[in-house]
This record gives structure tokens, sequence and C-alpha cells, in this order.
């Protein structure tokens, strides 16, 4: 499954705990920044966990409070944040709005939660009703597309993109991914001893599990006959391959995500490549599986990084926000620091640094991996010549 259908990127957006733009987010993760922080005893939650969550006066500070749920304002916020640097009409038939999320309005489920007047919990948990009342504030009357592909969303979402973009019935195209956090999310990753109570150490001797996080973002693109501008960021290539290892562990091998990245890399020299950003979520098993495809790909010496001490791990949002957070810095010819990691931990080498790093490069592959054995690369690169 994959796309070779180049698409531009004309806005974007990142709303996080470290800040409500994308520049916001960029400065905060270059200076090494990180809302991560130790939680005990929240939402009655026996064991301590950590991650990156709003405030209380964030959340206040976002649109829509009793009208909509934190997952859908989140949306909101960060979809209109990117509307305002262009001049699309997200009303128009001609945009498609695609959201990526994999609980959506999971907190619902819990009593204690408040749903919005005039809403059922029944009703506002499925992902379809929830995308329908997002797209409903823009105006927009299409039925919107949702996919909850557990953590490849977000890169599946820009795929799903591409296709729809090629088939011709839409001109923009605007690709939206968000989770917030819960004690259905936290202690459903506590049973399978996936979360580390302290900070997370990607690819590190130490690492111990991951950090959860909370965030939205979004991407909005349309189809590009060539690659011209200059100051533009393209998605050229898209694959998604599935090798149905286990319900939660990743393949030993790598194979899927050996696979992803072959089919998007198969046209381009690892000397374009300014970085890898993977998924690194710190992990025993995630982070090995990973370096083993890298490394079976001939892709040891291109450097890599990924995001999780910043953010940790913000599922449906986690291949949007990634991947324009590494467009910023590539942009700025920089390969930001992997927050977190000190001595090797994986058996194959991989080029990895706790500082920022400069780069000539122009492009990059954002790879992601999931339960159930999903794995999605993409390949982005910068228009133009400088």
């Amino acid at each position: 499954m994959g796309s070779n259908g180049m698409i531009e990127k004309i806005a974007d957006n990142i709303t996080s705990p470290l800040g409500m733009t994308t520049e916001e987010n960029y400065r905060a993760v270059k200076a090494g920044r990180s809302e991560l922080r130790r939680y005990e005893g929240k939402w009655g939650i026996p064991e301590p966990f950590t991650a990156s969550l709003f405030t209380e006066e964030q959340w206040a500070a976002l649109p829509g409070e009793g009208e909509f749920t934190r997952f859908e304002r989140a949306l909101i916020h960060s979809i209109t944040e990117s509307l305002q640097q262009t001049t699309v009409n997200p009303s128009s038939a001609r945009v498609l709005f695609i959201i990526s999320t994999t609980k959506g309005n999971v907190e619902l489920l819990d009593p204690r939660t408040a749903c919005p007047a005039g809403r059922t919990a029944t009703e506002a948990v499925l992902l379809g009703n929830a995308a329908t009342v997002i797209t409903r504030h823009f105006g927009n009357p299409n039925l919107p597309m949702v996919v909850s592909n557990a953590c490849i969303s977000g890169l599946c979402a820009q795929i799903a993109a591409q296709r729809s973009l090629e088939s011709g019935l839409y001109d923009y195209v605007i690709v939206a991914g968000a989770d917030v956090q819960s004690q259905f999310i936290v202690s459903g990753f506590q049973s399978f001893k996936a979360l580390s109570p302290d900070t997370c150490r990607p690819f590190d001797a130490q690492r111990c599990g991951l950090n959860l996080g909370e965030a939205a973002a979004t991407m909005i693109y349309r189809k590009a006959e060539t690659a011209d501008e200059a100051d533009r960021w393209y998605a050229v290539a898209g694959a998604i391959r599935n090798d149905a290892n286990h319900i939660s562990g990743p393949s030993r091998t790598g194979e899927g995500s050996y696979r992803a990245l072959r089919a998007v890399l198969q046209n381009v020299e690892k000397e374009e490549l300014a970085l890898i950003n993977v998924h690194g979520t710190s992990t025993p098993y995630n982070d090995e599986m990973e370096a083993v495809a890298i490394s079976r790909a001939g892709l040891s010496a291109v450097p890599l990084n990924t995001l999780k001490g910043y953010y940790g791990h913000t599922m449906g949002a986690a291949g949007i926000l990634e991947a324009v957070l590494s467009m910023r810095a590539v942009s700025d010819h920089t390969v930001l620091a992997t927050r977190g990691y000190s001595q090797p931990g994986v058996s194959c080498p991989v080029n990895i640094s706790n500082v920022n790093r400069s780069t000539s490069g122009r492009a990059f592959v954002k790879l992601l991996s999931g339960f159930g054995g999903c794995n999605a690369a993409m390949y982005y690169k910068k228009g133009g010549a400088e």
C-alpha cells in the first residue's frame, strides 16, 4: 500500500503543551525543552507515569469549552491556525478533511467526564461522529475521512490525502491528528508494561518504556505537478507495510519497517537525506526493531532522531506533528537532538545524537510502527534549489 503522487504542504500547525504554533514548538524543541512531567495519582491511577499533558490554563485558552470535547477543541484550534495561513475556504466541497486519531473522545466513557450539551457519550465516542462535529464547525459539506491505524495513523492519513488529491475530486485536503490522554489510555499502556515512570530514553541502553503525550497537529495539502517552489515542502512517496508480527510486539527483523523504507527510497540516494525521523518510543523492542530495519536498508550512516523525549507518544498526532517539526528543522539546516539519549542500546549502529547538529540536506524520511505489525514511511523533499 503506498502512493507516488507528489503533494505540496501549504500550511501547518502544532498545538501542544510546548506551544500553540509550529514556530513556538520548534523554538522550544531546539532549545531542548520538554513538558514531560511525572504524575502520581492522576485520574486515580495507582502507578506513577510520566507524560506531556496540557495544563488547565492551556485548555482554558482553547476555544469551544462546553460546546466541544477537549479532543475536538484541540483539533479545531490547530485546523483554524493552519487555515489562517491560506486562502482556502474550508466550507468548499472541493476541500476534504481527514482526521487521524487512535482514541478520539474515549475519555467520555468515564462517567466523571462531562459530555457537551445535546450529545451523549455513546454517540460522541464514535470517531466518525466526532470528525463530523469538527467538519460541520467549518461548514464543510463532505463526509470526513477518519484514519485510525494505531501509531501509524498520521502517516496513513497523509497517504490517504495523496490519493484523494490524485483522484481529482478535491483541490485541498486538510489532514489533522490529535489524541487526549485519559485513565483508559494510560492504564491500557501500563497493562502492557510499556510505560516508563520516568522520562523516556530513546535508543539508550537504559531505556525502559515510553511516555504518553497530548497534541494536535495539522497539514494542509494540495496537488503538485512539480517541486519548483523553493520554500515549499512536498510529500513525495508514502508506503505502508504490515508484517502482522504480533498484537503488540514489533517484528524482531524489522521486516515491515524495512520494506516501507525500501518502497519510499527506491529512487533516492541516501546522501540526499538530512535525517530519518524514527518512531523511537523508548520501548526495548521498538527501538531495536527500527535499528535493525535501518541497518538492513543500508541507512546506518544517515543522521537519525526521534522527538518522543520532548512530546512523549502523541498517538494520532505523531505522524503529522513529527513530520511538521522535521520540515521546520531541516529548513533551519538542523537535525534536532534526541532528548534522553545517552549511550547506545541497540544491536545495530545508528547515527544518533543528544545534541543538535547541522545539515545541508533538503529531504528526510518519517518512519512509524504500531500495534498489530503495522509500519509506515514517508519521504519528504523541499522544493527548488538554494
